[in-house]
């Protein structure tokens, strides 16, 4: 019953967003300002700090659902673009003490939303082979 591909993508989608979901919960408890803050020190207005909600919490939540996936997915991919390019750009080629690269993370949720673009989310969910998965 649970083998193959779909049940990749169910466990890719699951784990992917729970602990995107972390990430944007704290953001929630302890707000957004550093976003702001980043986002005005290049040049871009700061109501677009408000997008992390959907990039971190809401598009997740859809992910898990499997609802509009690819959209969804989208949603994630950009937001972690705008991550990189905002937070980690200037650690783009160092590593952490424990050899890590620094943008490992982010990279990974990068990787990770911009395959569930391409594959939708699979048999094990809401919305499959429609517009937006």
């Amino acid at each position: 019953m649970f083998s193959g591909k779909d049940t990749g993508l169910f466990i890719l989608r699951i784990g992917m967003a729970v602990l995107l979901i972390l990430h944007g919960i704290n953001k929630l408890i302890h707000g957004i300002v550093f976003v702001k803050e980043s986002l005005v020190a290049h040049g871009l207005p700061e109501f677009i700090a408000y997008g992390v909600y959907l990039g971190e919490i809401v598009a997740p939540l859809l992910i898990i659902l499997g609802y509009k996936t690819r959209l969804s997915a989208a949603v994630v991919f950009i937001n972690m673009l705008m991550a990189i390019y905002l937070v980690k750009m200037g650690d783009i080629g160092s590593l952490q003490a424990t050899g890590a690269w620094s943008l490992e993370t982010p990279f990974l949720f990068l990787l990770i939303s911009l395959v569930l673009v391409f594959t939708g989310g699979g048999k094990y969910a809401l919305t499959k082979g429609k517009f937006g998965d």
